[in-house]
């Protein structure tokens, strides 16, 4: 289909790279906890935003040139890894709120601040653009009449998995919050934790080889 092979190996792997938990999970499960489901999703569709800005990418060469580029790729990583070590420090900073509010692991935000942080947490991070340019083309056929049409296909399949995952970790997490909304020393924890997560990938993501 489109020129591509072993759609249903492709379809395969990318729900079960999306099922692995990472910042994109985080970010969603903590937005969902603290402004509920509504919230959760304007997160995942920024993330789903990012996830389409490398798809175009790749697809036209412009993450080639970012893993050609060192200079390129280190400015990129420096800033996605800055901006999760800012989003995490908040969150572990963030002083307690009131017993009778839900979870609050972020700050309460606009629905346009929540999709360009979501947008921005999956677009900085230059390990995803180098994940699509090495995963994607083993899934297009050679005789491909259209390589870049291919890739778009297999780039916008993966990303709409991705999208239903987190609208899955979404609603999942808005519930929960629901149910434990009264429990103070859960939402504590549940910040500490969120914001632990988010320093974690930001240090990582720093402290990684180029490439």
């Amino acid at each position: 289909m489109l020129g591509t092979e072993d759609l249903w190996l492709f379809i395969s792997a990318g729900i079960a790279l999306n099922l692995v938990p990472g910042q994109d999970f985080v970010f969603v499960a903590s937005r969902s906890a603290s402004q509920g489901f509504g919230a959760g999703s304007v997160a995942a569709l920024g993330i789903g935003a990012g996830t389409l800005g490398h798809i175009f990418a790749a697809a036209f060469g412009i993450s080639a040139l970012l893993a050609a580029s060192e200079n390129a790729y280190l400015l990129i990583k420096v800033l996605g890894g800055l901006y999760l070590l800012y989003m995490g420090l908040s969150m572990l900073f963030k002083r307690t709120v009131p017993a009778n509010s839900v979870f609050v692991s972020l700050s309460t935000s606009s629905n346009k601040t929540i999709f360009y942080q979501g947008f921005l947490t999956n677009a900085l991070n230059p390990k995803v653009a180098l994940f699509f340019i090495a995963f994607v083309p083993q899934f297009i056929a050679a005789d491909s009449s259209n390589v870049s049409l291919s890739f778009l296909f297999l780039g916008f399949l993966f990303s709409f998995n991705g999208l239903i995952w987190c609208l899955i970790v979404a609603w999942f997490s808005a519930n929960i919050s629901a149910k434990l909304k009264h429990q103070a020393h859960l939402k504590r924890w549940s910040n500490l934790l969120a914001g632990g997560l988010f320093s974690y990938f930001g240090i990582n993501l720093l402290m990684s080889s180029n490439h």
